[in-house]
């Protein structure tokens, strides 16, 4: 299987899928700004920021479970129950006064749903492509950085216009919508397997590739998403109009969408580590330039750039993964691998904000 009107289709709702989670998680910097100026003004920026990164850990975390349950053929059930699940948490985020509040709601509750939700995406996909697997992943990543572009720009407009309550009103309805066709298309093509055995299935760390790509993607991860959690802030603080620097974070996603779609595209003629690693070079140097912008322009830079590099990383991170190891238990693979990066996302904007 190599394409077809069936396997487009998944991709599609699997691309809306990650459109409503990692999109809506990656829109994270925009609340990061607006709880520091407003609703958790005596919480320190580096405090807040435990709410986004319990978001982002948990978009992972998850995948440990439910990549078992794609393998034995249980994806469906998950899927709209952890929907239901989100869609209830954001809600919820709007009756939200206290910093607890935020946390288990926004933070644990929204990570929660998205990362049952993400979960089964990449593995689906994986079942219907074979040569073009990296551009059907591209095209699955490219719906994160198109919700990462939007989110932020319609929440800080709605916040204007109708309030915080309304706001989060709004996002579930939409998020309600497109979750709607993500769990109406998504079907898998092979059969599900019997499986035995701990969730963590350590045998698969005998492969030297596997267990040196997971710890390099654990370091990466420690980094990964300080820029979108504070270029906005950064911006600020250094005198740059805070109607401008919001957009800073649409425009980082901007910049994601076409690295994540050059990715799906080169992956497949050039490997997907021969794209992904220069691409996150340019991350990493990036992130050693951003503390000493000052400027507008320079900030657009840093934010596009970064985007783009850091969108290649993202776009392909499971592309190698198929491939160490057999089609038959890539959810398992690729669960223990997620839950690992977890543990980087978790700890990197915390620890960036204390310093």
């Amino acid at each position: 299987p190599d394409g077809g009107l069936k396997a487009w289709t998944v991709v599609a709702g699997a691309s809306l899928g990650t459109f409503a989670t990692f999109g809506f998680v990656n829109a994270w910097g925009v609340f990061q700004a607006y709880y520091e100026q407003t609703l958790l003004s005596d919480t320190s920026p580096s405090t807040i920021a435990w709410i986004g990164s319990v978001q982002y850990a948990l978009v992972f975390i998850p995948g440990l479970v439910t990549g078992r349950l794609f393998d034995i053929g249980h994806f469906r059930i998950p899927l709209a129950l952890a929907t239901a699940f989100l869609i209830v948490a954001t809600f919820l985020v709007a009756q939200c006064k206290e910093y607890w509040q935020f946390l288990l709601c926004q933070g644990v509750a929204v990570g929660l749903g998205c990362g049952i939700i993400f979960g089964p995406l990449l593995g689906v996909v994986a079942h219907w492509f074979k040569k073009r697997k990296g551009l059907a992943l591209g095209v699955v990543a490219v719906g994160s950085s198109i919700g990462g572009t939007l989110f932020p720009i319609a929440t800080r407009n709605l916040i204007q216009e109708v309030g915080f309550q309304w706001t989060m009103r709004i996002l579930a309805f939409i998020l309600l919508a497109t979750l709607l066709v993500t769990n109406l298309t998504l079907v898998r093509r092979l059969p599900p397997r019997e499986v035995s055995g701990p969730f963590f299935n350590l045998h698969a760390f005998a492969t030297p590739a596997y267990s040196v790509y997971c710890a390099a993607g654990f370091v990466t991860f420690l980094g990964l998403y300080t820029v979108l959690t504070y270029i906005d802030v950064s911006a600020s603080s250094v005198g740059i109009d805070e109607d401008f620097s919001f957009y800073l974070v649409s425009i980082a996603n901007a910049g994601s969408f076409v690295g994540r779609l050059a990715a799906g595209i080169l992956a497949d003629r050039y490997g997907p580590l021969n794209i992904m690693a220069p691409a996150t070079f340019v991350a990493g140097v990036l992130t050693y330039v951003w503390p000493f912008v000052t400027s507008k322009g320079g900030y657009i830079a840093v934010g596009l750039i970064y985007g783009i590099s850091s969108g290649v990383f993202v776009s392909m991170l499971a592309a190698p993964l198929i491939t160490m190891g057999e089609t038959h238990d890539v959810g398992t693979r690729l669960g223990m691998f997620f839950t690992i990066l977890a543990l980087g996302a978790l700890a990197g904007p915390p620890i960036s904000g204390a310093i």
